[in-house]
């Protein structure tokens, strides 16, 4: 590691520390050279992928985007944060583990719906209707039935 005072190439490690649940490394260092304290962190790298919706068009991944629409759904159920930030991070997870960098949106809202289902029935059928476009009733009769089957 250069110091980021004097440009000397070697440092020593005065510290380290675990942070954002063992995704990252808080470093103390120390220059060799002029004794300079500087803090170094060290990321996992983000695996970034872009959403191809129905009509082509490449837009890129928004996690907050995910997050409002499935806490919409999440409304006045006893779901809480910490649940569909878990249910959002095992999505990406599988999305990146198919190592695909390019996902419809069609495999990205089945993603949604498989693990809304088995979170919880009501905010799947409340996600299920916008996803899905319903138009009338008979719709949302059709997909409770099939929950039941299931």
């Amino acid at each position: 590691m250069r110091c980021p005072k004097c440009g000397f190439d070697d440092t020593k490690v005065l510290e380290s520390r675990i942070h954002d649940g063992g995704r990252s490394v808080r470093r103390r260092r120390s220059c060799v050279a002029c004794n300079y304290r500087f803090t170094t962190y060290e990321k996992e790298e983000s695996f970034a992928f872009s959403v191809m919706k129905k009509d082509g068009r490449i837009e890129p991944y928004n996690r907050d985007k995910i997050f409002r629409s499935i806490q919409i759904a999440c409304q006045k159920r006893p779901i809480n944060y910490d649940q569909i930030e878990m249910m959002i991070a095992r999505l990406e997870k599988q999305i990146q583990e198919s190592g695909e960098r390019t996902v419809p949106s069609q495999k990205l809202g089945d993603l949604i719906m498989n693990s809304l289902q088995g979170l919880d029935k009501v905010a799947y059928v409340r996600f299920a209707s916008v996803y899905k476009d319903f138009q009338d009733p008979s719709e949302f009769m059709r997909e409770i039935h099939s929950l039941d089957k299931k």
